[in-house]
C-alpha cells in the first residue's frame, strides 16, 4: 500500500485576499528551494510573477542562488491580497516524482471553510489540469478554457473560476507566453 502525504504547508491566506491561487500539491520535500509555495526552483510560478508586476523573471531569485526568496514572495502576496493553497490536503504519490499525472487526491480541500477564513475573495485560479480537474469534480462547475473563467458557487459565495496554464517546466508553453496568459489574468482581477 502507498503511504499517504498530509500537506506539508498551512493555507497562506491574508486578510486582504482578493484572490485564492490553487495548485495540486507540493512537489516532494527535496525538490523544495524553499518551504512555501510552488516551492521547485524550476516551477515558473515566481519568474511568472517577477515578470509580471517587476518585468524581471529574476526579481524573487537572491542573486546568485538557486532558490526563491520566501520573505520577499509571503511580503509581495501579503501587499496584492494573494492567497495560497492546493486543491489537495492529502494525496499518494503513485510514481517518485513531482508530475500531478500520478498524484491521486486522497482528500480535497475543504474550500468552503477556507474561503470563510478570506471574506474578500471574489476569484479563484487553478494553475494546472490537476488542480481543475479536482475543483470541477468537487463543485460540478463548468472548466474554463485555458486562461479564461467561469462562474462558480463555492459554499455560500459567488466567485470567478480561473483556469490558467500549468507554470510546471514541463507543460509546452513558454515563459513569455504564460506570463501574458496571467499578465492578463492580473489586469482583469484588478492587481496589476
Amino acid at each position: 500500500m502507498i503511504p499517504t502525504e498530509k500537506h506539508p504547508f498551512p493555507p497562506f491566506l491574508p486578510g486582504n485576499a482578493t484572490v485564492l491561487f490553487l495548485g495540486s500539491f507540493p512537489p516532494q520535500p527535496r525538490r523544495w528551494s524553499m518551504d512555501f509555495y510552488y516551492p521547485n526552483f524550476i516551477n515558473d510560478f515566481w519568474r511568472i510573477c517577477g515578470l509580471a508586476f517587476f518585468g524581471d523573471r529574476d526579481h524573487f531569485i537572491p542573486p546568485g542562488e538557486k532558490r526563491f526568496d520566501k520573505a520577499a514572495i509571503m511580503e509581495f502576496c501579503r501587499e496584492k491580497g494573494i492567497a495560497l493553497y492546493d486543491t489537495a490536503c492529502e494525496i499518494r504519490r503513485l510514481k517518485e516524482n513531482a508530475s500531478d499525472k500520478f498524484l491521486e487526491v486522497v482528500t480535497p480541500t475543504d474550500l468552503p471553510a477556507l474561503l470563510e477564513r478570506i471574506p474578500s475573495c471574489r476569484t479563484v485560479v487553478t494553475t494546472g489540469q490537476k488542480a481543475t480537474d479536482v475543483l470541477t469534480g468537487t463543485f460540478g462547475c463548468k472548466e474554463p478554457s485555458i486562461g479564461s473563467s467561469e462562474p462558480v458557487r463555492i459554499g455560500n459565495r459567488d466567485l470567478l473560476f480561473y483556469r490558467m496554464p500549468s507554470t510546471s517546466r514541463a507543460y509546452p508553453l513558454s515563459l513569455d507566453k504564460k506570463t501574458a496568459a496571467y499578465r492578463q489574468l492580473f489586469n482583469q482581477i484588478g492587481l496589476l
